[in-house]
């Protein structure tokens, strides 16, 4: 087991389904322990000091790490294996392998000549590539900050990260490392690629001759040199001497891309298609040079995983925390090998690996990834023992989730920005309420809807974010009755309270129709839609469509054109589509799913399955009844009502 230190009283002995082994560093962003998932693999788990978890910058920098390094190529990276909370702090899972930094490595054994040399250029050149080419400017790229992993070097530390269109200079305040700076950095200009790339070209004079090409003692002299000195290149020679001495160019404008980089290291044209495989397989370590048998991928014994845990604490008490790779299935998962990059052919772009996340409540994992159309916001847990269910909603669309106490409904906007909750308890002048978040400029506003005994809940948002849709129930004889629905336009905050004159809709829920600009109910004992406008007036009935597996929510397909349904009279786990114009039916189709839910995207749906007798899960379903994508995994014993909500971009 890699050395670590025995953990304290304060320290978590689990997160999640993670056992907690010991600590491997601490400062002043957060704590980073040695972990050991159920099948045995070693992880990295960094969780968010207690001082800072109350702080929203605090823990949106911290995540910014996992947001970033998911987008990026696994082979140039280390993979973030999921984000969960523990006791209320959220923590990232990495990847951990036994190695050193190039800052290490390079002070112990000596600079780098030679093909391997030539290996460390053009494997950090592509994982640069791949950083920019997922819209990121990494803007501390160093030798701290490459790790030395047994299928090529691996670039870490994305803290202070920035998206390409984002402002990327902090006023004030010098951001980067002063030796491996560009002059943009130093001067307080935007940056962009271009200064990645002249920090990786100081990066390869360091690992050439052990010393930087401005220097990197006193912090004025060296600025200065960036800004007005020639470099020292070292020991470089031939094409990377060549590349490293244009990357050092003052001018940003006069730098090569890292693709042209690597084209110029590998010699000859490469398809645009298949350069980052190619880079990658010429980066990937001889074992023979290195001294590592060809089958093992952990490169470092004991000593290797010390200098690890040093390299740990000294990025947290740099303010950042990184991702380490691991050894394992895990990593035998993201990482590209160099058998599979050394085919001619292009090599297809590899499905994205969905991201675990372990939600508060009870050992429940989020799957997700950042193509997915639907995004997971909130859900509610019903909890036996004090006969009561327990809201949870999401800070924004890829943050962390926190409860709720006392709200009978809480729902995020499809655009992340609000947050929507109803007490249970009625304002003191006897009204029911939904209390509006907007979490972007901070501030909150209350809107009084039906008075007691009334009852007004939340049914779900537009998916333009600027309207939301109650349902007006009044308790009659013992049952719920539905008497009409109300629509809160959120940026008049006002609401309109709308009476439905309709007896065969009152044991229904409301819902928003194929447009949006009306509302849905189901009518009548054979099962039919009925459509309504936003003044509550009958417009056009769909009979006997079935039953509504999911009820009125989520019924409608993103382009509003296909409903689905429990086929009339069907059998368990039959389904059927109609067209929403006519009422048409356009297909059926039979699956293992115990109920829709809704859809994922206009071809397929979205379904609770009951597994196995551990867990329940929700998954992606095809029109052919195939289950295509694990969402959400459910411990048997936990009641538990999900919200989806579509992103705008899919749900416009």
């Amino acid at each position: 087991m890699p050395p670590n230190a025995p953990l304290t009283p304060g320290d978590p002995r689990r997160f999640g389904d993670l056992e907690v082994l010991g600590r491997l560093g601490e400062g002043g962003q957060g704590i980073v322990y040695l972990a050991r998932e159920p099948d045995g693999d070693h992880v990295a788990v960094k969780w968010l000091q207690h001082d800072q978890s109350g702080d929203s910058t605090s823990v949106e920098r911290f995540l910014r790490e996992a947001e970033v390094a998911r987008k990026v190529a696994p082979f140039c990276t280390a993979a973030v294996l999921g984000t969960g909370v523990e006791q209320e702090r959220p923590y990232i899972v990495s990847e951990f392998v036994e190695g050193s930094s190039l800052q290490q490595a390079v002070r112990k054994d000596g600079p780098r000549t030679g093909p391997a040399l030539d290996r460390l250029a053009i494997g950090t050149a592509t994982a640069l590539a791949a950083i920019h080419r997922a819209g990121i400017v990494h803007r501390d790229f160093k030798p701290g900050n490459v790790i030395l992993g047994g299928d090529g070097p691996r670039v870490i530390d994305f803290g202070i990260s920035r998206a390409l269109d984002a402002n990327s200079t902090i006023s004030g305040t010098l951001v980067g490392t002063p030796a491996y700076m560009s002059p943009e950095q130093v001067t307080g200009h935007t940056v962009g690629p271009p200064s990645d790339m002249f920090s990786w070209a100081g990066t390869m004079v360091f690992a050439s001759c052990q010393r930087a090409p401005f220097g990197s003692e006193a912090l004025e002299p060296v600025l200065s040199r960036v800004l007005k000195a020639e470099p020292d290149l070292g020991r470089l020679e031939g094409p990377l001497r060549e590349v490293v001495a244009r990357c050092l160019s003052k001018d940003p404008g006069q730098r090569p891309t890292a693709e042209q980089v690597i084209k110029r290291l590998i010699g000859h044209p490469v398809p645009e298609n298949n350069l980052l495989q190619r880079g990658a397989s010429e980066a990937a370590t001889d074992p023979a040079q290195e001294g590592a048998s060809p089958n093992v991928r952990v490169i470092a014994g004991v000593a290797g995983a010390a200098v690890l845990a040093v390299v740990l604490v000294g990025a947290l008490a740099a303010g950042t925390l990184r991702v380490f790779p691991l050894s394992g299935p895990a990593a035998k998962s993201a990482v590209t090998t160099s058998a599979a990059v050394a085919s001619t052919e292009p090599a297809p772009a590899p499905p994205p690996t969905p991201t675990r996340t372990t939600l508060p409540g009870g050992g429940i994992t989020l799957h997700e990834q950042p193509s997915d159309p639907i995004t997971f916001t909130a859900y509610e847990l019903y909890n036996k023992n004090v006969d009561d269910d327990v809201d949870y909603a999401r800070k924004s669309l890829r943050g962390t989730f926190e409860k709720h106490p006392g709200n009978l409904e809480s729902l995020v906007s499809p655009n992340g920005r609000y947050l929507a909750g109803r007490h249970e308890d009625y304002t003191s002048d006897g009204y029911d309420s939904i209390l509006i978040v907007d979490r972007e400029s901070g501030s909150s506003f209350r809107v009084k809807t039906g008075r007691k005994p009334l009852s007004t809940p939340v049914r779900a948002w537009s998916r333009d974010s600027s309207k939301i849709l109650l349902n007006i129930d009044k308790k009659i004889n013992g049952k719920w009755n539905a008497l009409g629905f109300a629509i809160i336009d959120v940026a008049q905050a006002k609401v309109s309270m709308i009476e439905v004159d309709d007896e065969t809709i009152r044991g229904s829920d409301f819902g928003w129709d194929d447009t949006e600009t009306g509302v849905i109910a189901v009518y009548g004992k054979d099962e039919g839609l009925r459509f309504f406008d936003a003044s509550g007036k009958r417009t056009r009935d769909l009979p006997g469509v079935g039953p509504l597996s999911s009820g009125t929510i989520d019924l409608f397909s993103p382009s509003g054109r296909t409903f689905v349904t429990d086929c009339p009279k069907g059998k368990d786990g039959e389904n059927c589509l109609f067209d929403s114009a006519t009422g048409k039916q356009l297909h059926t189709f039979s699956s293992d799913c115990e109920k829709v839910l809704g859809w994922y995207d206009e071809r397929h749906l979205y379904c609770w399955e009951e597994d196995n007798a551990t867990n329940d899960e929700i998954r992606v379903v095809a029109f052919d009844g195939k289950l295509v994508r694990l969402l959400l995994e459910v411990p048997a014993e936990l009641d538990l009502t999900p919200y989806f909500t579509f992103t705008p971009a899919q749900g416009s």
